[in-house]
């Protein structure tokens, strides 16, 4: 029962990795160095730390884009 549960949280935590890498292909930026990549979210993090408008226009970007597929 162990090993199944660990298994299946593997299995989610590879699952969550896929997901968050099919993101950074959709923002158009899959070879991009990582550097750049990380460099970019932890500029984006501190901007929505300091600043709720921030957030909000982020997140209206974001489900633009995801609108875009669902059209």
């Amino acid at each position: 029962m162990v090993r199944r549960s660990i298994s299946d949280a593997r299995k989610k935590d590879t699952r969550e990795k896929i997901e968050l890498g099919g993101l950074i292909v959709k923002a158009g930026l899959r070879y991009e160095k990582r550097a750049l990549l990380l460099g970019l979210l932890i500029d984006a993090a501190n901007r929505m730390r300091a600043d709720d408008n921030e957030r909000l226009r982020l997140m209206a970007i974001g489900a633009a884009a995801f609108g875009d597929d669902r059209a």
